[in-house]
């Protein structure tokens, strides 16, 4: 890769076979059809950022104590507190649908050609049989965790992205999804090698009739033989506008 592009994972518009589009970069769709046809289609993606390790680990530990009580099939304490009749959804292919750089919940979407998918953190299953969709998130704010901001449209969207891929598999969903958020306390005097978190659960009722009609849009664009045009408010694409003027390419 001297040249900084991939090889792999291109969309070739003369292939037959399915084309993985996963969650995320339907999103980048979403944002960016420029940023979104540069990476998908011509190899080059955005400069990515450092891991985020810590919220990696919060997960980890939730799915940890989630799964006990899957296993059991019993309430965890949260469910109880924030008044969640439903129980960790005990399912074979729980463990794949996690693993969004390998598995993830798919639906190979036939007039597109094009296999979605998406890796969920956890669903909860209520008495009967109804799914919800549970999505975890790490922060740290002494503000009030809602999801008014602009940049959480984003995990709306992922949340409606998610109850398509399962309604689309053929379970019953509730439009009804919950965001779990682990919020690191700093309000403490001192340290101590400790750091605690305040747990919050929001619901949020979803509404997935748009996610059809971006896969058909994703797949025009994937199609097409130009670079689209550069989207207004796109840092990226400033940026690339910036450097090709710089560089005398533009």
């Amino acid at each position: 890769m001297a040249d900084g592009k991939r090889t792999r994972n291109i969309f070739d518009p003369k292939s037959k076979g399915p084309y993985k589009l996963s969650r995320t970069k339907l999103e980048l769709f979403l944002q960016c059809p420029r940023c979104f046809y540069l990476d998908r289609r011509l190899g080059v993606g955005r400069v990515s950022g450092p891991p985020f390790t810590l919220n990696s680990a919060t997960d980890t530990l939730l799915k940890k104590e989630f799964d006990f009580h899957r296993g059991n099939r019993t309430q965890h304490s949260l469910m109880k507190e924030f008044g969640i009749d439903a129980v960790p959804f005990n399912h074979p292919d729980m463990e794949k649908w996690r693993a969004s750089l390998h598995e993830g919940v798919q639906f190979h979407h036939a007039p597109t050609n094009l296999l979605v998918t998406g890796g969920i953190d956890d669903i909860w299953q209520t008495p009967e049989g109804k799914l919800h969709v549970v999505d975890y998130k790490s922060t740290s704010t002494a503000k009030e965790i809602t999801l008014d901001d602009k940049w959480k449209q984003a995990y709306k969207r992922q949340m409606e992205i998610y109850q398509w891929l399962l309604r689309m598999n053929g379970f019953d969903v509730s439009d009804v999804g919950y965001f779990l958020f682990v919020n690191a306390d700093t309000s403490k005097e001192h340290f101590g090698g400790r750091l605690e978190f305040l747990l919050q659960i929001i619901p949020y009722e979803g509404h997935d009739e748009w996610v059809e009609k971006a896969i058909l849009q994703a797949h025009k664009c994937l199609m097409g033989k130009k670079l689209p045009k550069c989207t207004e408010g796109c840092a990226w694409c400033a940026y690339g506008e910036a450097y090709a003027t710089l560089c005398g390419t533009s």
